[in-house]
This record gives C-alpha cells, structure tokens and sequence, in this order.
C-alpha cells in the first residue's frame, strides 16, 4: 500500500524520537521512501547518522545551510513529499505550528508545504493537558492537520497519563489510512482557498476513495481469536492475527461508516476512525456485539472458539507427579454469527460470516451459511500451507444466495476493500442478498 509513497519525516525534540528509528524501519518494508528533518532538540536525542542510515537519504536540520538548500530548498523538500509526518510531535512545535513560525527548517517547511500534515503528539501529560496546548491542537485540527494519539501510559518523567507517542506500527496504520483516503483522528480537510490556508478534499487524498457511500450506516466488525480461560494462568485459543478483521473494519470506515470493531487479544495496530472494544472470551464478545446494535450491517471475522471449559478454575492448575491430567468438561460457546443472523427487529439488514477450513471450503462454507441463517460466508482455506493465519494474504470464496465466486490470492487489505466495495453495491440494489 505505500509502495513508492514519499514521506517527510519530522523530528522535534522529546525521548519519544528514538521511536522513529522503527517507524523508518516499519515503513520502508512497506515500501514507502522516507526522508528526515531534525529540530535542533531533535538531534540531542537522536543523531543523524543513525537516521541516514536507517532512511538511507540525507537527513535535514539546518534552514540556513548553503549546501543544503542548494542543493534542495526548504521549500522544495515540503513539497517534494506525499505527506508530513512530524513524529515526536512536542508542545513546543504544535505551538510553532498553531502560530505559523518559521524560526527553523523543521516549521519553515511545515507553513510552506501544500501536501497533508499527520502529527504524532509526545509530551508530559501536564503539558498536553494544559489549555494552551488543547487551544493549539484545536487550532491545527481545524487548518486539516490530522492526529494520531497521544496513547496513555506512563511517561519518562514518572508520570502517568495522555501524553506517550503512539507505537510505530499505529503510526504506519494511520499513514495507510491516509493513503486510503482519510486521515485519524480529525475532520478529513477541505479545499478552502484563502489568505494563508491550503487543504485537501477528501477526493484528493490519496487518490482512493472519491466518496463516502456508508455514510449514515453502523457496522459491527469482530476481529481476532478469543481465549477461553482454563484457569487464570492457560487458555484455549487459536492462531488468527486479526488482520483480516482489522482491514475490514477500516475499509469500512473509510466508506464512511460508523463502524464498532469487536476484538479479541491481537497484536496488530487498531485501524483508524474506528470504535474499538477490547474482550477476551466469546461470552464478552457477545456481549460486546449485542451493545453495538442496533446495526445496518454485521462481519463476523473473528476466529472465535468453539468450546470453553465449563467450569473454569479460580487458582492455577498443579501437575502433580503420577497423577493423570485434570479432566476438562468442554462445552458449546454461544453461536455470535447465529444470534446476529436471527430474524427479529434488532438484525442487522446484512450479516456476513466467515468460514475458516481446512478442508472441503466451499462445500463447508454452503453448509454454514445455511446452518446460521446469514446473509453471506467468506470462506478462506487456513491450513498451515497456506500461511493465512498471521500471513498478509489471503484466498477467499464469497458465498451469497446467488452462488459461489472465487476471488483471487489478494492481500488482506485488498480483500477487506473489495469486500466493503461489495457491502455497498448491496445497498445500493436496496439491500438484495446478492453478492453482484
């Protein structure tokens, strides 16, 4: 997805900065060039030696170097990119920004870019607390500046709260989001032309998504494996990565929808412009899905355990030596596909299913969605062979009333794309059950 996509990468001074060595990492093995200016704080935490050789291009911080400029202007750098990323983004430069100084390179080239900006805040929780810096942010969000956090955890300085840069791979999915056509975390901008303000339309943002058809729509994604606890130390659960469901979730949104992803334990990054609802078991999945309603549209990605321990341990489970295994009585977890797919005034109008085989998937995929009453099934074969669970690909087969279609070997967010395409064209015939 960032193939060939250009980043300007902009550092401002804050601990959070050693970060970006992976964010770098993170988005050249997507692709994506990138290209680095420091502050002059920037280069106390970080050096540019190591920013060079992880970007593999030179690294930028002075607005009055003959070389520099040049050989590339500050006013080419801005807007030789995709898009600016300033990451840590301190209190100190979002003031800068809020106030359209151009006292070094770092906001020189900030006023004079014509490209979309995405900030990544870092900060004492005082700091990003303080009215000032609320003022300033609001200031920035209404100008289209996008934003990505901050995450709440403790802080360098032995506090605990808003103010930690979130992780690198949130950064990148919100960079991809971008490039799908909106931005987190603030109001997609708008062409208005005027004295000293440029911003995109949503049209023009990445070049993906021209319009917003699920707009006024609610989507209920579940996503992830769930764990079913044995005792409070072991669980049973499954391998899925929650990539699919994850993709899915945000290709909805960037349609428009309102969209609640439901997720089980997973270590990929949420997806932007979502709701998300963290649960472990699939009781609380459940639950969680039952809350969201009412819905206009439901995906049940989830992998979610067929069984749990009917009467799970309150303290850890000892092997005792010579002595045969504990028993565990296994019995039937609740049917979330079913109970969404039943007809009652709170059904989703459409329900859709996966199927996860090893065997026989197209056949095994007729049969469920017959057995639970739902609209669709996405079958995918996830024997070991096929890497599909915790892989970035997946082979999957749509069965609607209509039929079967095959879809060809895609990556998982080309699949959730081209299912959300699917999820639209559905509303769009008034909701017909056909997949066409």
């Amino acid at each position: 997805m960032l193939t060939g996509k250009r980043i300007l990468l902009i550092l401002s001074g804050g601990i959070a900065a050693f970060k970006c060595h992976d964010l770098i990492r993170r988005l050249r093995e997507r692709g994506a060039s990138v290209r680095c200016v420091m502050t002059p704080a920037a280069t106390k935490f970080v050096t540019a030696l190591s920013l060079q050789a992880l970007s593999e291009d030179k690294v930028y911080s002075d607005l009055f170097s003959l070389t520099d400029e040049s050989e590339m202007g500050h006013i080419e750098l801005s807007r030789e990119a995709d898009l600016l990323v300033v990451a840590p983004a301190s209190a100190n430069i979002l003031a800068r920004m809020a106030q359209g100084l151009a006292d070094d390179l770092a906001t020189t080239v900030l006023l004079a870019t014509d490209k979309a900006v995405l900030v990544a805040p870092a900060m004492n929780v005082r700091m990003w607390l303080h009215p000032a810096t609320q003022a300033n942010v609001e200031t920035l969000r209404a100008r289209g500046v996008a934003f990505i956090g901050p995450n709440e955890g403790a802080m360098a300085c032995n506090e605990y709260g808003p103010g930690r840069m979130s992780e690198p791979l949130e950064i990148v999915a919100a960079i991809e989001a971008y490039f799908m056509g909106r931005l987190p975390a603030s109001e997609p901008p708008s062409l208005i032309s005027g004295p000293s303000v440029i911003r995109m339309a949503p049209e023009t943002m990445g070049g993906a998504i021209a319009h917003r058809p699920l707009v006024g729509r609610r989507a209920i994604v579940t996503s992830g494996p769930t764990r079913e606890a044995i005792d409070p130390v072991r669980y049973i659960s499954n391998h899925s990565s929650g990539k699919q469901g994850h993709a899915i979730a945000g290709a909805l949104a960037a349609l428009g929808a309102e969209v609640t992803l439901v997720t089980g334990p997973v270590s990929v990054a949420d997806p932007a412009g979502v709701k998300i609802v963290r649960v472990d078991s699939a009781d609380d999945m459940l639950a969680a899905c039952r809350a969201a309603l009412p819905a206009d549209i439901a995906i049940c990605a989830a992998a979610v355990a067929d069984w749990k321990v009917r009467n799970a341990a309150h303290g850890k489970l000892k092997k005792v030596p010579g002595a045969a295994p504990p028993a565990l009585e296994l019995v039937p977890n609740p049917d979330i596909l079913a109970t969404l797919s039943a007809s009652g005034p709170q059904r989703p109008a459409l329900v859709v299913g996966f199927a996860a085989e090893t065997e026989n998937v197209v056949a095994n995929a007729l049969a469920k969605r017959e057995r639970k009453g739902c609209d669709w099934i996405v079958a995918n074969d996830v024997s070991p062979a096929t890497g599909t669970f915790g892989g970035d690909r997946n082979t999957v087969h749509l069965v609607t009333i209509s039929g079967v279609e095959a879809w060809p070997t895609l990556a998982k967010d080309a699949v959730a794309e081209e299912l959300a395409r699917r999820v639209v064209r559905h509303f769009d015939k008034g909701g017909a059950a056909a997949a066409s």
